[in-house]
């Protein structure tokens, strides 16, 4: 089953700030035909490689990344806002393409040498999967590769995250901001 992933993405402009076209994923979640197809495509990739762990961004990040995982036979990461994690966690700021804000990473989440791969939604800037990268290599986590269902390569955040020397794989793309 080929199906276009773009289709299924919505834009909401002028959200969350005047001049952004947010690209929304929650149309593509809430079809099964659209999820499955976009789960599928994200993992396939990934078959042959060991992954000790899929780490997902809060939030969307969370839900592709939990079927992800399921599917990978892998363990889920959680990369959390500040403050919204229970334990003993390490934390890095990072700008967003409207503003700044904190991740954190439970300290225990991932073992030195673990092969992570970063999921979330949407690739813009690189800032929240840059400072996701540095917290999990901070724990000793090796990042393989990182995917994104969207890509907003106007943005410049898939040059930055390949300078850092990571794979990155993203499913459709959006130009412009």
């Amino acid at each position: 089953m080929d199906v276009d992933i773009k289709a299924y993405i919505r834009t909401i402009h002028d959200h969350p700030h005047p001049g952004i076209e947010f690209r929304d994923i929650t149309t593509l979640l809430n079809d099964p035909v659209g999820f499955r197809e976009a789960v599928d495509a994200m993992v396939k990739v990934h078959d042959a490689d060991t992954i000790d762990h899929v780490a997902g961004i809060e939030a969307r990040g969370f839900i592709l990344g939990g079927a992800m995982a399921h599917q990978l036979f892998a363990g889920f990461v959680p990369i959390r806002k500040k403050g919204k994690l229970p334990g003993e966690t390490i934390e890095e700021d990072y700008a967003l393409e409207y503003g700044t804000d904190t991740v954190e990473l439970h300290i225990d989440a991932v073992e030195p040498g673990d092969k992570v791969l970063l999921v979330d939604d949407l690739l813009a800037t690189g800032g929240t999967a840059i400072a996701a990268i540095r917290l999990l290599e901070r724990a000793g986590a090796e990042v393989v590769a990182c995917s994104f269902v969207v890509d907003l390569p106007d943005l410049g955040g898939r040059a930055k995250l390949e300078a850092l020397g990571k794979e990155v794989l993203t499913l459709c793309h959006f130009d412009g901001e």
